[in-house]
């Protein structure tokens, strides 16, 4: 059932009861009311992610495979010669969890030994806010984001052509 029809439906269990009704009408009720949280729980925690770099970076579009170089470090400089930082979030955080299925194919445990394998390469911030300060002001640098948390600071790239908000993005929650 899509996730509209459901709230729907959750919507009609949720009305004022009638006086008719029986405790276990009302039990119902409880139960769709818990459904519908999680329903609506489980949207708002559906998250985009955004590739970024540096403003004085020109790259405006990665391939899906240029980005799991980059990421998985075969790629070490950018086309200008720059070399490449990677800025990321701790594997371990529920928002890494979509760019490690889907780039790394690592578990949260394996990109954490891989990070400390390469220390001065990838470069660990505790909030989306630090992952933004630190690609605005390392030259070179490449960072990965909630979509909601993007500032004029940085530049979003293509990935495969596809803005965050596009559907098909590699890094999109939906």
């Amino acid at each position: 059932m899509e996730v509209a029809s459901t709230l729907s439906y959750v919507g009609y269990l949720l009305r004022k009861p009638r006086a008719s009704q029986n405790l276990s009408m009302r039990s119902w009720r409880i139960v769709a009311l818990a459904l519908w949280m999680i329903a609506v729980s489980s949207l708002i925690h559906a998250k985009q992610l955004a590739i970024v770099i540096d403003t004085a970076n020109t790259t405006t579009n990665l391939s899906a495979a240029d980005l799991n170089k980059i990421v998985n470090l075969k790629t070490h400089n950018w086309p200008d010669g720059k070399p490449v930082t990677i800025i990321m979030r701790d594997p371990a955080a529920p928002d890494m969890q979509l760019l490690l299925r889907r780039i790394l194919n690592m578990t949260s445990e394996q990109a954490r030994t891989f990070i400390q394998a390469h220390k001065g390469a990838i470069v660990i911030a505790d909030s989306d806010d630090a992952v933004l300060r630190s690609v605005s002001s390392i030259r070179g640098a490449i960072g990965v984001v909630d979509l909601y948390s993007l500032t004029k600071d940085v530049n979003v790239v293509k990935i495969d052509g596809k803005l965050p908000v596009e559907q098909g993005y590699l890094l999109r929650g939906d």
